[in-house]
């Protein structure tokens, strides 16, 4: 029997604006590879895909391979329209929030020559440190409320490896370090958003000067600012007839920690909502602008200073490259952070990252970001599915807000009730199931990760 795969049209019209970049034998074997990377439970390989379709016995199983480790596409092109895609619908108008950060997908494998030794962010903690052996993934995230989740979600769309420092002498070139690589990506968004204001944020690993000084003028950057840095005022006016180099820096102003341990210190107490997770926190902070000097190289910032009414989290020092930025502003972009350490948990265990097994550099490169680009995908289809998204709860757990599981599942039980994956027809029996029964059966085929 030959198999002839059907791919669902529902799937392929909301694919279709990435139709441009592939060609028609390509998009069709697409479509069946996310089709199955949307329903099969456990491992996204290729082999997994292919079984929950029905083409496990299909003999150009070869062609779906090609689809990661030869067919020509660009992968930048596709994350430019999903950008666009997840701005429409969840950013139409004000400014873009993009969050980044990195994250070690777990390999082994003498053939993943892109693979290095990480400390563990997930496993490691200040007083105890992982190893991990792996991949390590630079990803930039849309930071947007998402309406039928009550909150804000960071959505991926453009995520880059960052190979290890063996890998690069391994191949005679020279090294990027996170930050090199992070400067190049930020650029990048920046240019294919001229029109709109954007705003970065990120953790510590990125308040490094030179990648601040890099792409203050083209987008804003908050981060985290020590304790300790060394602020400045600025150069005062040159005077009229004055000879010699102008000035370029002034006074030099109490650090972060002076001010803290400074008694006359005035606080201003507020209330943030969405506090890492939290429905409000209460806090104080101090905030003022200052230049960010290093030798050779300063920004203009405005830094803030925060510390916990409760006293529960210690204080903590943040910075803006938008010196006429509001400080309760800068505080509300940047506590939407916490919302990219929780897509990485849920693309791991619900979208089986790190279960791939592709062994050759270009699958390798292509086949984690098409699983993170994934993640908002179904975020975005999820939306439109009939009925919406709810919460699946039960009597021993009220669940007042649907998660990323919720979504994921009603995005599968529209693809289970609106299509089948059919091959050549055969004779044979039909067995009639109870509509409760076949109920059932699909909604555990759509909940299960």
């Amino acid at each position: 029997m030959t198999v002839q795969p059907h791919p669902p049209e529902l799937l392929a019209a909301w694919l279709r604006p990435f139709l441009a970049d592939l060609t028609r034998p390509t998009w069709r074997n697409a479509l069946i590879l996310i089709a199955g990377a949307v329903l099969a439970p456990g491992r996204r390989t290729v082999a997994a895909t292919l079984r929950v379709t029905g083409l496990g016995q299909a003999p150009t199983f070869t062609n779906y391979h090609r689809v990661l480790n030869r067919n020509r596409w660009s992968g930048r092109a596709a994350a430019r329209r999903l950008l666009r895609l997840l701005l429409a619908a969840f950013v139409p108008k004000g400014p873009v929030v993009i969050g980044i950060d990195e994250t070690i997908e777990r390999r082994w494998g003498p053939t993943i020559r892109a693979r290095g030794i990480y400390r563990d962010p997930v496993r490691s903690s200040r007083g105890h440190f992982v190893k991990a052996s792996g991949l390590r993934w630079l990803s930039v995230m849309l930071l947007a409320p998402i309406p039928w989740a009550g909150r804000v979600w960071a959505l991926p769309f453009l995520t880059a490896l960052a190979p290890s420092e063996r890998f690069a002498h391994s191949r005679g070139c020279r090294h990027k370090k996170l930050t090199d690589r992070a400067r190049q990506l930020l650029l990048l968004v920046a240019r294919w958003l001229p029109e709109r204001r954007l705003i970065a944020v990120a953790d510590s690993s990125y308040a490094a000067i030179e990648l601040l000084a890099a792409v203050c003028r083209r987008l804003t950057m908050i981060t985290r600012l020590r304790l300790d840095a060394r602020l400045l005022d600025p150069p005062s006016p040159r005077r009229p007839g004055t000879r010699g180099r102008p000035r370029v820096l002034g006074a030099r102003q109490p650090t972060l920690a002076e001010r803290l341990a400074d008694p006359g210190t005035r606080w201003r107490r507020v209330t943030v909502a969405g506090w890492y997770g939290r429905t409000e926190r209460r806090i104080e902070f101090v905030s003022g602008t200052a230049l960010w000097h290093h030798p050779g190289k300063r920004v203009p910032i405005r830094w803030l200073l925060v510390r916990d009414v409760a006293g529960e989290f210690e204080p903590q020092g943040f910075l803006c490259t938008d010196p006429d930025a509001n400080p309760l502003d800068v505080l509300r972009w940047f506590v939407r952070r916490w919302s990219v350490e929780v897509t990485f948990a849920e693309v791991r265990r619900h979208l089986g990252v790190e279960t791939q097994r592709q062994w050759s550099d270009l699958a390798i490169a292509r086949t984690t970001p098409a699983l993170l680009g994934l993640f908002s995908l179904v975020t975005l289809w999820a939306g439109a599915t009939r009925g919406g998204v709810r919460p699946r709860s039960a009597a021993w757990y009220p669940k007042p807000r649907p998660t990323f599981s919720d979504a994921l599942a009603a995005v599968r039980y529209r693809l289970w009730t609106s299509t089948t994956f059919t091959t050549s027809r055969s004779r044979g029996e039909v067995t009639e199931i109870p509509r409760a029964k076949l109920e059932q059966l699909v909604l555990a085929a759509c909940y299960p990760a």
